[in-house]
């Protein structure tokens, strides 16, 4: 389901999924099975807490989340694990490419499960990110990179506050 205006094509995190070819968002068959599967491919040993963490993450299409939402979710789900273990999972999740760092004004750090390249809507009043496809930037006049380095990627945040 898309985002209110049908035209737009910016998605909410939650049906991202429905559109963005990322393998890592839509598990298929057995989600155990495959977080499973998703660790052991990025050479992450699936522990119960990664496994847990992961069926959270993953389980539910693309999405976006802070540590501290994980941690809510996994306590509501009775697993047991630390808010230290979380981000620790994230991090490590992220090191190894099936997560993307999406940093809002420094002090708030999500953690998005479409790691394709895309750039994101941040609703100020809501604390909430809507993807922005990529074909829908155009980014003009980059600065000269400076010799020995190359552009790994560019993020962008548009943030949006409610008029009224």
């Amino acid at each position: 389901m898309r985002d209110s205006s049908e035209s737009t094509g910016f998605f909410r995190a939650e049906t991202a999924a429905e559109d963005t070819p990322h393998q890592h968002a839509q598990l298929t068959g057995c989600p155990w099975h495959d977080v499973n599967e998703m660790l052991q491919s990025v050479g992450l040993r699936p522990t119960r807490q990664r496994m847990a963490l992961g069926w959270l993450l993953f389980g539910k299409g693309a999405r976006h989340l802070t540590a501290e939402m994980l941690y809510e979710e996994a306590t509501h789900a009775k697993v047991p694990v630390s808010l230290a273990t979380v981000y620790n999972t994230l991090n490590q999740l992220t090191d190894a490419g099936l997560l993307r760092q999406v940093s809002v004004d420094g002090t708030k750090t999500y953690f998005d499960t479409n790691v394709t390249q895309h750039h994101h809507f941040y609703l100020e009043n809501n604390h909430e990110l809507i993807d922005i496809p990529v074909t829908h930037v155009s980014l003009q006049n980059m600065p000269t990179v400076p010799a020995g380095y190359e552009i790994s990627r560019v993020d962008m945040v548009v943030r949006l506050r409610k008029i009224g």
